[in-house]
């Protein structure tokens, strides 16, 4: 049985065409949305033939189910600095850095968009944010570990925590988080954390 189309992780000139249509991707998604994206046009910017790009994606939600995953295994590794509130603050400045960044900003607002109307980028955008919270939960339950946390804390609530309102004001207001509000996200979430908001017992 042949892989769906999007899901194979090749090597070699196969990885570099991938790798060039993903940058593609990714650059129409931040210029002009889930709208715009168009298998022939993302084919034409990395410079690869067309039945390249339909025949290893098949459909736009293909690619940009790719596109979520490769961000996924890009990611920025989390950073462990012994304490729950600096470890939160390191995961809160890492998604006010990605959300402020100009490209990747925009691309977020554009996944987050198509995920509400189309069932397969909406699973993938899932799987990506699975990914990155788990990532960090090993931090929470370290905290745990050396009683900064009740036994119990739910790991995930609080790393989502962090990173909930950054995104949440992002796309009410259209306007990127600065440092100071990852600072007082990460703040909060510690706070909630601490005071046994999470599930503690």
């Amino acid at each position: 049985m042949s892989a769906e189309p999007g899901t194979v992780r090749p090597g070699g000139r196969t990885a570099r065409v991938r790798a060039a249509v993903l940058r593609a991707a990714g650059d129409v998604l931040a210029e002009h949305g889930f709208d715009r994206l168009d298998l022939a046009d993302v084919a034409r910017r990395a410079e690869v033939g067309k039945t390249t790009v339909y025949r290893r994606w098949g459909s736009v939600t293909g690619l940009v189910a790719d596109l979520l995953d490769d961000m996924a295994e890009q990611s920025s590794p989390r950073e462990e600095t012994g304490s729950l509130l600096g470890d939160l603050r390191a995961n809160a400045a890492l998604v006010q850095r990605t959300l402020a960044d100009a490209r990747q900003g925009a691309l977020f607002r554009a996944v987050i968009a198509a995920a509400v109307c189309d069932a397969r980028t909406g699973e993938a955008l899932r799987r990506f944010y699975a990914v990155r919270v788990g990532e960090w939960v090993p931090c929470v339950e370290q905290a745990v570990e050396r009683g900064e946390l009740g036994v119990g804390t739910d790991a995930g609530a609080v790393v989502r925590a962090v990173s909930a309102p950054l995104y949440y004001a992002l796309l009410t207001t259209g306007v990127a988080p600065v440092a100071a509000d990852g600072e007082r996200a990460a703040r909060a979430a510690y706070a909630a954390a601490v005071a046994g908001v999470y599930g503690s017992e």
